[in-house]
């Protein structure tokens, strides 16, 4: 069950991806509002950078604040590090202590020279052909917490959720305004298929013939080969007409 904490989170995460446009300007205001909720929590700054991997290519996309990209960007430029790790595992990966963990001593150098001391890779799934990570950077260590750690996976847990819906719902209403357009070029072609006919007293498979060697010698789409033909007939704009 979840608790009022996680249902204001929900509905937050809800109204972020509903005053958004795409995926990255989505990932840029989830940065801002993890990092301020987990500063909140933690009683200290915590900043967050996102690292987006598509095509097993990985780039930054965001960052709750300017030095949050800088610092992100560290681990691009080095190829690997805690967020990669967590993109690698699609799991949680923490940097407690930068002075005594020893999986990336060339990365923990460059974060120590910024001021970071501890950092935290969370998952959150986009899609088929995409996997994103949150990068949290703590300015000291003991910062992410089991309660931290909980928080941030929730947040990603949750904004993954509603980005897979929002992607399904995307391509279904690609998918269906595609059919609907090829319903409508299909009318046209069928009603200049039937002008063709009664203008040569030929078949319909004649007639699809005429307009299949005028669309060939033209280089024209059949389909704007029939607007041509019914644009010719009529100054009407032709449409399909789907019954409610």
């Amino acid at each position: 069950m979840i608790n009022n904490a996680g249902d204001e989170a929900a509905l937050q995460l809800q109204d972020l991806l509903m005053g958004t446009e795409n995926v990255e300007d989505f990932l840029g205001r989830l940065a801002e509002f993890s990092a301020a909720t987990l500063s909140h929590a933690a009683g200290a700054e915590i900043e967050c950078g996102v690292t987006l991997q598509r095509r097993k290519k990985t780039m930054t996309v965001a960052g709750s604040s300017p030095r949050a990209v800088i610092l992100d960007r560290i681990e691009q430029s080095l190829g690997d590090g805690p967020c990669i790790e967590a993109l690698r595992t699609r799991s949680v990966v923490l940097l407690a202590d930068v002075d005594t963990d020893p999986r990336w001593p060339d990365y923990q150098v460059q974060l120590a020279a910024q001021g970071v001391r501890s950092t935290l890779g969370v998952p959150l799934e986009i899609g088929e052909d995409a996997i994103a990570a949150l990068n949290f950077f703590g300015s000291d260590t003991g910062l992410f917490t089991e309660d931290i750690i909980a928080n941030a996976s929730g947040f990603a847990d949750l904004a993954g959720r509603s980005l897979r819906l929002a992607v399904r719902i995307g391509t279904a209403q690609s998918r269906a305004e595609d059919l609907q357009a090829a319903m409508e070029h299909r009318t046209s072609i069928d009603l200049a298929c039937g002008v063709v006919m009664a203008q040569n007293r030929c078949s319909q498979e004649e007639a699809m013939s005429i307009l299949s060697r005028v669309s060939s010698n033209r280089n024209q789409k059949l389909r704007d080969v029939a607007a041509e033909v019914l644009r010719n007939l009529t100054a009407d704009e032709v449409r399909t007409h789907f019954d409610a």
